[in-house]
């Protein structure tokens, strides 16, 4: 519809300048007025999660977004260190809650931390996190925080920009330290005090933690460009950091240069240098193999694969695809991940220049409040343990797991005394004969596992009676330590408590801890090792517990949705495979659910298949 403009200006008292104007006018366009009211009933919603990172006192320092309705919030880490473990959270309700550290990621920069309830039960606004593997450039996004510490009532600022670039690599600004890997590049404005705070899709999903940008000289104004760290990313380490976890990213131990590059070409991409220890080494790689893809995405260039690696924490396990040198065959692999924090050739060719400086404000000095953060709620929730930020919320998560894994298996601590089982065993190369197995306790305390297949003289081991030649620790022959695991097995399901027998010589694995979570590729009983597209379909992202007695290290894997066993895994000496069980067929045995079919795994060959008929417990 067209309006006389005339009329217009005489609704508004201009008669004179009505009488001169003799053009018409467009009517506000209805579409641009949708997005309008959309965006501001987006912002309307988010709003209330947006968090005001504060000293103890309130104090602010960075911004921060509440994920759950039970308070735990993401933040930066270079946000929270100069807090210590106890801080105040403000949010737009113009309350202040005392919050505590859980867990954090100094390498990409980001911090989980908690805000306490004003009465016990009341719950938080919070936001759903989205999916930045969609993001794209020309995307509309949302960055919200508190710039400068402007708002004394901690009403979020609201700053509206475009998407600028997705999958950017921006290098570390200390020795392996916030560094920003596949992240999110954006025009949105953001300023010294929007650190922590979340980046929005145009749903009020949240896609990213804004962390860094280029300033102009002063470092006080945005030029432009800024970074987040993708969700999909934090999501990963999500389950470390609530298990109070100092988490590590991950490196393959392995350097990827370009072919021919000294000859100023560009070619494909090549491994030319190898840790010995590395999991890679034991994989088969070798200088001169050729890269073709890595965790499902294809690899390019030296610079693509370090961006995608390093999304990914230390110990998972991720598929990787490769051409032996000098042969035409592709050939697919798991491999598991080292440390960032580990001296490893990887890091030899990282770039030493400094990145521009995040959007951090000016570091105050200490707030002389922050001495009563002591007689704060949140102090009692403190616990310093190395390799942890805050032990004290991994024995929470512990305890959760557990419960959570007794419902779905029942109780076996009051079957004391020996357990046999009986079954079937079927090898990879097709032997197969009769199962017995035995845990056998003797009178110094020790406990012997026998493993007999058919007429062949049985396997036996007491694994934690002291001058055990090594090699038996890895029987039967070719099962990378079966005896061993099995021995585990019982331990845990009978002393299924932190006391109860899993005792460590290790100070980074103590006993009885929760891992957060890792990907598990479970092999049918068919033994048959999957690749490609059936690999991926076959991935559990199973929460881990880690179990330490003597010199074995266990991970225990557990089904996301009911803490039902999937497996686990015992080494004994770390630069060993460790050898793998997947669990399944899990069938009732005197109210107890126990796996009837267990397969073996060593390397990168499936060893047997155990098939078991029957179990008989200790008695009660």
């Amino acid at each position: 519809m067209l309006f006389d403009r005339r009329d217009a200006l005489k609704a508004l008292g201009l008669a004179p300048l009505a009488l001169a104007a003799g053009r018409t006018f467009a009517a506000p366009d209805k579409t641009a007025a949708d997005a309008e009211a959309e965006r501001v009933k987006v912002i309307t919603l988010v709003q209330p999660a947006v968090a005001a990172v504060c000293f103890y006192g309130g104090q602010v320092c960075g911004s921060g977004v509440v994920i759950s309705d039970d308070g735990y919030c993401l933040t930066n880490f270079h946000v929270v260190q100069p807090t210590g473990s106890v801080m105040q959270c403000g949010l737009a309700d113009g309350k202040l809650y005392d919050s505590v550290l859980v867990g954090q990621d100094r390498v990409g920069d980001v911090a989980l931390v908690k805000l306490l309830p004003k009465k016990d039960g009341d719950k938080f606004p919070f936001v759903k996190l989205g999916d930045s593997d969609t993001v794209e450039v020309g995307d509309w996004s949302l960055a919200m925080g508190n710039p400068f510490g402007l708002a004394l009532d901690f009403t979020p600022t609201v700053t509206y920009g475009l998407i600028s670039g997705v999958k950017r690599y921006q290098p570390p600004e200390g020795k392996g330290t916030l560094e920003y890997t596949d992240c999110i590049q954006f025009d949105t404005s953001i300023n010294p005090g929007n650190s922590g705070g979340p980046l929005f899709n145009m749903k009020g999903e949240l896609i990213g933690i804004n962390g860094r940008g280029s300033f102009e000289k002063r470092g006080r104004v945005n030029s432009g460009v800024g970074y987040a760290i993708s969700i999909n990313q934090i999501k990963n380490f999500l389950a470390h950091m609530k298990a109070g976890i100092d988490t590590d990213h991950a490196t393959l131990g392995a350097r990827v240069s370009t072919a021919g590059e000294e000859a100023g070409t560009l070619d494909n991409l090549v491994f030319s240098q190898i840790q010995d220890d590395s999991d890679a080494a034991r994989r088969g790689l070798k200088p001169q193999d050729q890269l073709v893809a890595f965790a499902g995405r294809r690899m390019d260039s030296t610079n693509q694969f370090k961006n995608v690696l390093g999304i990914y924490p230390m110990g998972w396990r991720l598929p990787l695809r490769y051409k032996a040198a000098g042969q035409g065959a592709t050939k697919e692999t798991l491999v598991r991940l080292l440390g960032n924090m580990d001296k490893e050739v990887e890091r030899e060719d990282q770039p030493n220049d400094k990145p521009p400086p995040g959007p951090r404000p000016n570091q105050p000095p200490p707030n002389p409040a922050a001495a009563k953060s002591a007689k704060s709620p949140a102090a009692k929730m403190v616990e310093a343990k190395k390799g942890y930020a805050n032990f004290y919320f991994n024995r929470q998560e512990t305890k959760r797991l557990l419960a959570a894994f007794k419902k779905a298996h029942g109780e076996a601590t009051a079957f004391t005394g020996n357990w046999k089982a009986e079954g079937d065993m079927k090898l990879a190369d097709g032997r197969a004969g009769e199962l017995k197995l035995e845990w056998i306790d003797d009178k110094e305390g020790f406990t012997e596992v026998k493993l007999a297949r058919g007429n062949i003289a049985p396997d036996a081991l007491k694994p934690l009676a002291p001058d055990i030649p090594p090699a038996d620790r890895f029987l039967p022959q070719g099962s990378g330590g079966l005896l061993s695991a099995l021995f585990q097995f019982k331990l845990f399901f009978s002393k299924l408590d932190a006391a109860g027998g899993f005792k460590s010589n290790d100070s980074i694995n103590p006993g009885f801890t929760h891992g957060g979570m890792e990907p598990v590729y479970p092999i049918d009983a068919d033994m048959k090792v999957k690749v490609g597209e059936e690999l991926t379909k076959s991935r559990i992202d199973c929460e881990v517990i880690r179990t330490a007695v003597d010199n074995y290290v266990t991970k225990w894997y557990f089904h996301p949705k009911d803490a039902t066993l999937v497996g686990w895994e015992t080494t004994f000496v770390k630069e060993e495979d460790p050898c793998e069980v997947y669990a399944c067929d899990h069938k009732d045995v005197n109210g107890v659910k126990l796996p009837h079919c267990l397969i073996v795994r060593w390397g990168d060959k499936v060893y047997a298949t155990l098939t078991i008929k029957s179990y008989t417990l200790g008695k009660k």
